[in-house]
């Protein structure tokens, strides 16, 4: 059964892959160096967070350069993750689709409503 489509990779991953191409980056692309690689780049993006009340992340965006910085640390988690699926040939639409049935039949709504 195909799910439906709820997120649409099919350009970034072939973006990703000229990119790989035209440098010859193919035999460094492995499974284990990508997830390496996204690895650190998770621990560059929580580094931001570092130390950080929840009300000053929150605020991130009032300061431009720091904002910046945490956005060009989620686009490299980003493409390290798209690149890692598309090596491994995980459908990431299907695999979201997944997660999402197997999520809410784990945490069902009317149990699992955070109480305020």
């Amino acid at each position: 059964m195909n799910s439906p489509r709820l997120i649409d990779a099919d350009a970034l991953i072939a973006a990703l892959q000229r990119f790989a191409d035209e440098r010859d980056w193919q035999p460094f692309h492995t499974p284990r160096n990508l997830m390496l690689a996204l690895t650190g780049e998770v621990g560059e993006l929580a580094e931001i967070f570092q130390w950080l009340t929840d009300d000053e992340a929150a605020r991130l965006a009032d300061d431009p350069a720091r904002y910046t910085h945490l956005q060009e640390e989620i686009a490299d988690v980003l493409l390290y993750l798209v690149r890692l699926a598309s090596v491994m040939q995980v459908d990431l639409n299907q695999a979201v689709a997944d997660k999402l049935v197997k999520n809410a039949i784990k945490y069902p709504a009317p149990v699992a409503k955070a109480e305020t």
